[in-house]
């Protein structure tokens, strides 16, 4: 599957929840984010950024690798790909994206009994 692109916001589910749950309302903002992907191969690196603030993280696909949560703190994880859904388990919460209908569609879920479910869809642009 190929996710490498530019995207921006269209629409997103669940904002505000999902930055409380996570101990993030600070970040929340009203600017269109947008998610740039570099992929080559297994290889790849995920953006996403408003005017004044980015976050970058890097992985390889099956393979452990240290990476920087939206929080700054650094982790392990281990990204995979399953029938073209990419997967990967945050400190916060369970990270997943895939593209359908031309557009990036990821999805985040806090664990626990109160969990959250925050879905963003964005189109290429």
């Amino acid at each position: 599957m190929a996710f490498a692109g530019k995207y921006q916001l269209e629409t997103q589910t669940n904002y505000e929840e999902f930055l409380e749950a996570i101990g993030l309302q600070t970040a929340k903002t009203e600017h269109k984010v947008v998610t740039e992907v570099v992929q080559d191969g297994d290889n790849f690196t995920w953006t996403q950024s408003i005017p004044g603030w980015s976050w970058t993280t890097s992985f390889t696909l099956n393979k452990e690798c240290e990476m920087e949560s939206m929080k700054g703190e650094k982790f392990k994880g281990t990204a995979t790909i399953d029938n073209e859904k990419l997967s990967l388990k945050f400190p916060e919460y369970f990270f997943t994206a895939e593209i359908v209908n031309d557009k990036l569609e990821m999805t985040c879920v806090t664990p626990g009994e109160n969990s959250v479910t925050f879905k963003r869809v964005s189109g290429r642009i």
